[in-house]
């Protein structure tokens, strides 16, 4: 952009000098200047055409005591680019006729001032209360006067850098709290009076400068856990030193606690039961109000009042029979789990509890151990005495046998030591509104097996008789259960040498079978694996409709079938001091096939990471599945990459899911971080809709070699369940494969436990690779080989269901990713008819994305009788799980629909609305939706009416201000370019006066029938709109409109994905772009001629690139 200078003159006037941007591909042709009062109300911009050689402007006649903004943009062949922009406030001349009294209508000639109306000027503003981000302005009320309706507040940033607007808010009170304010920076701010006849003249405008930032002493303070009397808070030091770190939660009515911020959380007790309480995370360093962390958390309601009641002890069996309580009111619980604490030995013998309510407890462990929660209980094994679960049921039983060694949930109801005594409580997991919280019982009274039974008095032959003889039966049974151990260590060690080599990850030999799977079939047959062969690709279509009959139940008995593989050893993991690396308690690492760490100092454990290598296709040790990294293991983890060469980490998992934390933030968030030996370097970040891109450099202590590591964190899967469609997934696995290099070691692999999600990147993974030679696919083989090298691999016959509709869409669509340089030589192969059909490859290519119908169950709001006549067509209805939901009003059904759906652009989620031309009947439900989703940028492709029909209903005022609804929409600029109008309004809410503009860009090049003739004329408009987005717009999305908000649209969106795409991959790939759009809207790029333009456009926008010309 221009480098642009203001400087005002003593005669009214300003001028304006500049230099031309730095020489890029294209010559300057010329300026366009455009200026005006930053204030909207005032008068429209004037807009001046100048000349290249011109470098200098004078701007004549501006007004006294207003603040202007100048902006100068750069003119191309390719169009107008970003805009310089400075704003100059004018001195202040006020004509008055009392010493308190100004005129609101006059001219500059104090001979002919013409008196309407008196509005005062406000005096005395102040401002007070300045932090790094928000301001308290206090002004006087003027007396003598009764026609104040309220105030309007002006202000913007003082020195613009090009990226800012004047800002403006109507209040009712003489005073204001201005928020979200930059750190450190100067603003201007007026106020004036709002009568009946108007706003007044404004204030002398004040000068503030907002407090540099404060330094960051903790981030993400949360709520970890709500129960019924207590609250558990966590949040992550930022606190360089090892000193202890001197935090203050503040809570309720004053009440507060000191706590070492090191510590990471804190359980706040003696709380009120079902009440909502603000929590304050501060520095005690910053004694003066500085930054604050807030957290608010409704705790849980009192539903167990009673405690578990001991009924019968079976001293025999150790069983303790308790009566359950009975649950109080109303509540959606989720669950009820069945808590036991083993009660810690005093020195004198005695039993003692810690806590005298359960909920002074922290439950983090008991959580977590929830969460983690797998479909075997074989692998809980835990001496300790510490809390455990041993129940889960949906509905709570009147009386549960405590120590029964029943499976309950999927927990062991371990049986009871001798000599240990318990207390128990239920926990109640319930959802209170959006919030999970839980409820507890009082602890049971104790429960005591004792040490030593009454022995019978017998003689001493006899007596010696009954001593010898069961310790010989002891003896013996020992001995053959040692052998059977002994036979099944060998087997399973066979297997693994036969099925896995850790130590490897190249290319096994080509010799058949080559295959693990293969292997495994031919070497350990079993009646699952002979029953589920591989499948044909050509018989994929068919087989997955067959399993999915009946509700999936060929799926479920083949997913049920699958041998859970639990027959080996895991005793590094059981170690004592390796158990709090573990995650979770139930998933662990094979001995046979577990990553060990070098060890050269000889430290207990410290070889030890939860992970395991898994084969692939044709490739042993091909990934590794690990567990998302803890604060203690991350150290482990990266020395685990360093030392298997690794070149890709996959990461499938937010950091926290529904308030739980699923894996630690294992890597640098800027700079260099060290953990342990290694040093990890943030080189680059790449943050796009579904995914995210991290690129380290890996240095080691000791070693001057130097690694780079690329991350790719996919950020599209949900929080419950599996993706709905598998694009997304297949569109990031093509990225990953793309990036990684073929000498590299394993990918490694990891989501939260490192078997659900990633099971099923490894299945995919694999499968792609094995069609590609084989034109098979066997899932049920490759299930059954990874459970046997890691636990619980593929943990849900949903992701196993996902897994097929992965494969049917990757085999179905084929590869149409093509390289930039290559995009000419591809279209002119797809424009060639192919037998028998004499169709063309463009043709076939189109006809493809059609195969997918969307089923009737996806319409739901959008085919309720209140919502129907508000749809412009009845086939083009938004997906339920894509549809802009509207704040429903009270009383008026069907209040949140609107024909809109959200489309994720290629960075950001969420970036577009499509949208259908507003219906008349549905003009009120635009603006509203413009609104409510902070949308400032409006798209419109089409005219009115076309073609003698109307297309859409002009929602729009053209001259004066209107109201709809809520909203009153000032027209307040229009410009006409060659192939666009552009509109501003002000938009002002008006229930709270609240203000914001928004702009409209309405194509006008588009002809009625067809698509345009060159693609040229659209790539400038769409470089246009986005370039307004990132100077005017606010968070919210772009709304695209054509009428039916598919066709026209569709290709606006497709086209605004593909061209930033080809700029920063240098790849192009219009067909799986349609798709991806597709998945979230239907229909969209709705014709055939569409699509074709689709891609003649990204062929003209690559010859605008020189290096892309060879």
């Amino acid at each position: 952009m221009p480098l642009l200078t203001v400087a005002p003159s003593e005669d009214g006037t300003a001028v304006l000098k500049w230099q031309p941007p730095p020489a890029g591909l294209s010559p300057v042709l010329g300026y366009r200047l455009s200026y005006g009062p930053a204030d909207p109300t005032s008068d429209s911009f004037m807009v001046q055409e100048l000349n290249t050689e011109e470098r200098t402007y004078t701007v004549p006649s501006l007004n006294a005591g207003v603040l202007y903004v100048f902006r100068l943009a750069a003119r191309t062949i390719w169009g107008y680019g970003s805009s310089a922009q400075v704003t100059l406030l004018t001195p202040n001349v006020v004509q008055t006729t009392t010493d308190d009294m100004v005129t609101s209508l006059g001219t500059t000639d104090a001979q002919n001032v013409s008196i309407e109306e008196t509005i005062p000027l406000l005096a005395n503003l102040t401002a007070e209360g300045i932090n790094s981000s928000s301001v308290i302005l206090r002004w006087e009320r003027p007396k003598n006067y009764d026609q104040i309706q309220g105030y309007r507040v002006w202000f913007a940033v003082t020195y613009s850098n090009g990226t800012d607007i004047a800002m403006e808010s109507d209040v009712s009170e003489a005073t204001v709290v201005l928020n979200g304010l930059r750190p450190n920076t100067e603003y201007v701010a007026r106020v004036c009076v709002l009568s009946k006849h108007g706003p007044g003249p404004y204030s002398l405008p004040i000068s503030i400068k907002t407090q540099p930032a404060q330094e960051v002493f903790a981030v993400n303070f949360r709520v970890k856990a709500a129960m019924k009397s207590s609250v558990l808070l966590t949040w992550e030091s930022r606190t360089a030193s090892n000193k202890a770190q001197s935090l203050i939660i503040s809570y309720g009515d004053g009440e507060s606690v000191e706590v070492d911020g090191r510590l990471g959380q804190k359980l706040v007790t003696k709380l009120k039961a079902q009440s909502l309480y603000t929590f304050l995370l501060t520095s005690k360093a910053d004694g003066t109000g500085g930054l604050q962390h807030r957290a608010d958390a409704m705790t849980a309601p009192n539903l167990l009042t009673r405690k578990p009641q001991l009924l019968d002890k079976t001293s025999s069996q150790s069983i303790a029979t308790l009566q359950l309580p009975t649950v109080q009111g109303q509540a959606n619980v989720r669950g009820f789990y069945i808590v036991v604490v083993p009660l810690k030995r005093q020195r004198g013998g005695n039993y003692q509890n810690s806590w005298s309510d359960p909920d002074e407890m922290n439950i983090d462990e008991l959580l977590r151990e929830i969460n983690g929660t797998g479909r075997s209980v074989r692998l809980r094994r835990q001496a300790e005495a510490k809390a455990y679960i041993s129940a889960h049921f949906q509905n709570l039983p009147t009386e549960f046998k405590l120590g029964d060694g029943r499976v309950y949930g999927a927990f062991l109801n371990r049986p009871l030591v001798n000599g240990q005594e318990y207390v128990c409580f239920v926990l109640a997991i319930l959802e209170l509104g959006q919030n999970t919280v839980y409820s507890t019982s009082p602890f049971s009274d104790a429960v005591l097996f004792s040490d030593v039974e009454p022995q019978p008095i017998v003689d001493e032959e006899e007596g010696l008789l009954w001593v010898v003889g069961p310790v010989l039966a002891v003896i013996f049974i020992i001995s053959i259960v040692i052998l059977i151990l002994l036979f099944k260590r060998k087997r399973a060690e066979l297997e693994g040498r036969k099925c896995s080599f850790p130590s490897s990850s190249k290319a096994m030999s080509s010799q058949h079978p080559s295959d693990p799977v293969e292997l495994r079939r031919i070497n350990f047959p079993t009646a699952g694996m002979t029953s589920h062969p591989p499948v044909s690709v050509s018989e994929l279509p068919a087989h997955i409709e067959r399993m999915k009959a009946n509700d999936n139940l060929r799926f479920s008995q083949e997913y049920e079938s699958i041998d859970p593989g639990q027959q080996f050893s895991w005793e590094h993991s059981n170690l004592e001091i390796n158990k709090p690396k573990n995650r979770y308690a139930n998933v662990i690492a094979y001995d046979h096939t577990r990553v060990a760490l070098s060890n050269n100092d000889g430290v207990p454990g410290g070889d030890y990471i939860n992970a395991n290598f898994i084969d692939g296709y044709r490739r042993q040790g091909a990934y590794i599945a690990t567990q998302g990294p803890m604060p203690d293991t991350f150290s482990d983890f990266w020395r685990m990459v360093w030392e298997q060469h690794s070149a890709n980490i996959i990461m499938i998992t937010k950091l926290e899911e529904k308030s739980r934390n699923k894996c630690d933030q294992y890597w640098p968030s800027r700079g260099t971080e060290t953990y342990g030996l290694m040093q990890v370097n943030l080189l680059d970040t790449v943050e796009l809709a579904t995914y995210c891109v991290r690129t380290f450099a890996l240095f080691k202590s000791g070693s001057g070699e130097k690694r780079e590591v690329r991350q790719f964190q996919f950020t599209g899967w949900p929080d419950q369940g599996v993706p709905e469609h598998p694009t997304p997934f297949l569109a990031f696995l093509r990225r990953v494969k793309a990036c990684n290099p073929p000498d590299a070691g394993p990918i490694v692999v990891h989501c939260s436990a490192g078997v659900g999600r990633t099971g099923c990147f490894i299945v995919i993974d694999a499968m792609l690779e094995r069609v590609k030679q084989e034109k098979t696919i066997d899932v049920y083989g490759h299930v059954t080989l990874m459970r046997s090298q890691r636990n619980y691999m593929v943990q849900t016959e949903e992701q196993y269901v996902f897994i097929y509709d992965a494969l049917l869409e990757a085999v179905s669509c084929g590869n149409t990713e093509v390289p930039a340089r290559n995009l000419y030589a591809y279209i002119q192969r797809l424009s060639q008819t192919e037998p028998p059909e004499h169709i063309s490859g463009m043709e076939q290519e189109f006809k493809r994305l059609a195969n997918a119908k969307a089923h009737n169950s996806r319409f739901v709001s959008a085919s309720l009788p209140c919502n129907k006549f508000k749809n412009r067509l009845v086939n083009i209805m938004p997906y339920e799980s894509t549809r802009v939901c509207l704040q429903l009003i009270r009383g008026v059904e069907g209040s949140d629909y609107v024909n809109g759906s959200f489309i994720d652009g290629y960075r950001q989620q969420r970036a577009y609305i499509a949208t259908q031309g507003p219906l008349a009947e549905t003009v009120e439900d635009y603006w509203r939706m413009l609104w409510e989703h902070n949308s400032t940028i409006v798209v419109m492709l089409t005219k009115l009416r076309e073609m003698g029909r109307e297309k859409c209903h002009q929602y729009w005022p053209s001259d004066r201000s209107a109201r709809y609804q809520y909203f009153v929409v000032d027209p307040m600029a229009e410009y006409n370019m060659p192939q666009y109008i552009l509109r501003e309004f002000k938009v002002t809410d008006a229930r709270d006066g609240q203000s914001r503009t928004v702009r409209q860009f309405q194509f006008t090049d588009w002809p009625e029938q067809g698509v345009p003739k060159s693609g040229e004329g659209f790539i400038d408009f769409i470089g246009q709109v986005h370039k307004t987005k990132e100077q005017f717009g606010q968070d919210g999305p772009i709304s695209v409109h054509c009428s039916a908000g598919v066709g026209r649209t569709g290709v606006f969106i497709t086209l605004s994905i593909v061209l930033e795409r080809m700029r920063y991959e240098g790849v192009v790939d219009i067909f799986q772009t349609v798709k991806m759009l597709r998945t979230q809207r239907p229909a969209m790029v709705q014709t055939e001629e569409q699509y074709q333009f689709c891609y003649r456009a990204a062929l003209e926008y690559l010859g605008s690139f020189d290096h892309y010309a060879t």
